[in-house]
């Protein structure tokens, strides 16, 4: 790609971002998210079982995802009737928009970075980002993680590439959680002034407030925890369980080369007496959840203690006088 293409086209990229001065969705979620599944294609080896044109798509999903965003959720263009929602016919409507507005940027020659691809190379490019971005979607969060652990229970799973970049992509997404409380935390509150911002709106069309956007009414601490519980930790175990099934077989088969040996960021683990050892990626990221979550469970903890008192105070300021 000619570097100023290239420069061309993250530009305008990073303009469609800050359209809408979203706290959250902005081009720092996208350098956020972009720069987490470098992280994962190198740290776990992942760019070695893919092609050059794999990688490539996979980080300009990345760096494209959230494009154009407008700082409210697919719920909520539904529920008001917007344009992209009839444009889209009320489904992944924003994940349909992020693909069409990056794609007809390309189109524009000064922007084009995929100038130098044969016809077939772009359709493959092309599927797999449209694959991968619309697999962002949280409506497809469970069935997506069902189906990669139904896959990887079979005897001998095969793992399909788009689904797999596609998952990592997911998490990647998601994975303010899994980094350190300073990051997670500032990412959360920005998020939060998101949804609270939509909840203004909601309120303004008289809208039902969707889930975490009343700003009166959010439990922060108990939302986070579940979030946690029910969301970041079963994708993280799924997309590594995974990682291991798909570079299992390529780290035995180049175990005794001397290339890597240095340099590879995995370990394995071995049980018992068995004789050989089972392939294992290092998960940094357990650790960074369990911090979190107990920091989120102190805070939910003070927060429940803080309005009992309110309880109590309100109760014993309301309560009638007795008679003397």
């Amino acid at each position: 790609v000619p570097s100023t293409i290239l420069e061309n086209f993250l530009s305008r990229i990073e303009e469609g971002y800050c359209k809408f001065h979203n706290p959250y969705h902005n081009n720092l979620h996208a350098a956020d998210v972009a720069q987490t599944v470098h992280y994962m294609l190198c740290q776990t080896g992942l760019m070695n079982w893919l092609s050059d044109l794999e990688i490539f798509a996979t980080l300009v999903a990345a760096v494209v995802h959230d494009f154009e965003h407008t700082g409210t959720t697919n719920n909520f263009h539904v529920m008001s009737g917007s344009d992209t929602a009839l444009l889209y016919n009320d489904r992944a409507v924003l994940e349909n928009h992020h693909i069409s507005a990056a794609f007809r940027l390309i189109r524009d020659e000064d922007c084009n970075i995929l100038q130098n691809l044969s016809r077939d190379e772009f359709r493959e490019f092309r599927t797999l980002v449209i694959d991968m971005v619309l697999a962002t979607d949280m409506s497809f969060h469970f069935q997506q993680l069902k189906n990669m652990r139904s896959l990887l229970s079979l005897a001998e799973p095969g793992v399909d590439k788009s689904k797999a970049v596609s998952l990592v992509l997911h998490c990647c997404d998601i994975s303010h959680p899994a980094k350190r409380w300073d990051l997670h935390h500032r990412w959360t509150m920005s998020l939060l002034d998101e949804f609270f911002l939509q909840g203004d709106k909601e309120r303004e069309l008289g809208l039902p407030f969707s889930p975490l956007c009343d700003r009166n009414n959010t439990l922060v601490a108990e939302s986070q925890i579940g979030f946690i519980d029910f969301i970041v930790e079963p994708s993280m175990g799924v997309c590594a369980d995974m990682l291991e099934c798909i570079l299992g077989p390529l780290h035995s088969s180049s175990k005794n080369s001397t290339s890597t040996s240095g340099q590879e960021p995995i370990n394995e683990e071995g049980t018992g007496a068995e004789t050989h050892k089972k392939f294992k990626i290092k998960k940094p990221w357990v650790a960074c959840l369990m911090d979190n979550k107990k920091i989120w469970k102190e805070q939910a903890t003070k927060d429940a203690e803080a309005r009992a008192r309110l309880e109590e105070e309100d109760t014993n300021g309301t309560s009638p006088p007795t008679e003397e």
